[in-house]
């Protein structure tokens, strides 16, 4: 559902005057100004004036807000329990009882102007597809605009998104080029890693070269876009779930210096629902790791938060409490690191915050287990693979062809 001009239902609490508009000047009192007691578009106090008015018109209808998802809300218990995700003025419904959403329509449509917009179809540039072996989530659209405006619509396409151990430096010798092009080609491209986790290590690494690009660093990215084209119509499907709560499982992984210019590592993040990728990060780390141990130590204490939150939100979505997630680590030092209290002289340089996964697996919030490097799904995302590792991974965590391309 769609709310109509939704910034005009703020209501103001604070004092605010504008001029009387052209047209509209009251007859002897043009000297005057008019009070506003709800927003207007432009106001600067709209959008927060916006939220609380939904934010007291869900709660007046019995909804709770998620504290871990300002932007969730839910409601009832059982077949009857219905979730609601805001973005602004759009509304997605998701519940068991088709009663009870169209319930939940009527009531919303006796407080604000509604667009009832029917079963979710199209999302902030994302095709969803639903059916009853399951849902598919896709930017193939807009992966094609995305190649028409950079002019390789009709380009070759390559087989993976970069190429085996690139290295690129951002003390580059070769000529510099459009930085404001190469900032919106990477804005474009980062767009699209919401349905694309195997685009994730790329354009991220291409990422950190965005203050001043060169030749080298465009022609990669480039190579990024050939890739898209030649995938379009790849993105995510979701497999229907039986009964029950599905489990929450976590991959952390990490490329020991993979940064030529700070000699940092990359932490790779990836989270299963179920079966099926739910969320995904691949990130420099802030600190330089001393040894490959470190290195995913810290990428482990980084999944530990993210585990916990995610474990805290499916809790406040499904109404019941989750059981602890399980993070899956191929390093057994690491894992010996985060059961052991003790340190030594490789370990108690470490910064303190990293510890946080030990107190989290005292506390039995996680559990952490050994996983062999070849089962290890989160190592596209801290390092170029080669196409057929690539590739396996790619098909391993649901990333295929799921839209056809029409010219």
């Amino acid at each position: 559902m769609d709310v109509k001009s939704a910034f005009l239902n703020g209501e103001l609490k604070e004092l605010v005057y504008v001029a009387q508009p052209p047209g509209f000047v009251v007859e002897g009192a043009s000297n005057r100004v008019l009070r506003l007691r709800k927003a207007l578009y432009g106001l600067r106090q709209a959008p927060r004036a916006w939220n609380a008015k939904l934010d007291a018109s869900l709660a007046q209808l019995g909804f709770q807000r998620s504290s871990s998802e300002h932007g969730i809300y839910t409601r009832g218990h059982g077949d009857s329990r219905l979730i609601i995700g805001v973005y602004v003025d759009d509304l997605i419904i998701s519940g068991a009882s088709g009663e009870e959403i169209s319930c939940f329509k009527q009531e919303m449509k006796s407080i604000f102007s509604m667009s009832d917009l029917g079963l979710l179809s199209y999302y902030l540039g994302i095709e969803v597809s639903q059916g009853r072996d399951g849902i598919t989530l896709c930017q193939a659209a807009y992966a094609k605009k995305l190649l028409e405006r950079c002019g390789l619509a009709h380009c070759n396409a390559a087989k993976v998104p970069m190429e085996e151990r690139m290295k690129l430096s951002r003390h580059s010798i070769s000529p510099t080029v459009n930085a404001t092009e190469y900032r919106r080609v990477i804005g474009g491209l980062r767009y699209l890693i919401h349905t694309r986790p195997d685009l994730a290590y790329s354009v991220g690494y291409l990422s950190r070269f965005m203050e001043e690009p060169h030749q080298d660093h465009d022609a990669a990215v480039k190579h990024v876009l050939r890739y898209v084209a030649g995938t379009c119509g790849f993105g995510l499907h979701y497999k229907r779930e039986g009964e029950g709560q599905a489990q929450l499982v976590g991959f952390s992984d990490a490329d020991m210096a993979g940064d030529l210019d700070g000699r940092k590592s990359t932490s790779g993040v990836l989270f299963f629902l179920g079966g099926n990728p739910i969320t995904w990060q691949s990130s420099k780390q802030k600190v330089v790791a001393l040894s490959s141990c470190e290195a995913e130590y810290i990428a482990a204490a980084t999944t530990s938060c993210q585990a916990l939150w995610l474990a805290r939100l499916v809790t406040d979505m499904v109404g019941t409490k989750s059981g602890a997630p399980e993070l899956k680590v191929d390093n057994e030092a690491a894992i010996a690191l985060s059961k052991n209290p003790v340190f030594h002289d490789r370990s108690k340089h470490i910064d303190t915050k990293f510890h946080f996964i030990r107190e989290c697996l005292d506390r039995e919030q996680i559990v952490l287990r050994h996983t062999p490097t070849e089962e290890q799904l989160a190592d596209f995302l801290t390092k170029p693979l080669g196409k057929k590792r690539f590739q396996a991974l790619r098909a391993l965590i649901g990333v295929k062809q799921v839209s056809e391309i029409k010219e």
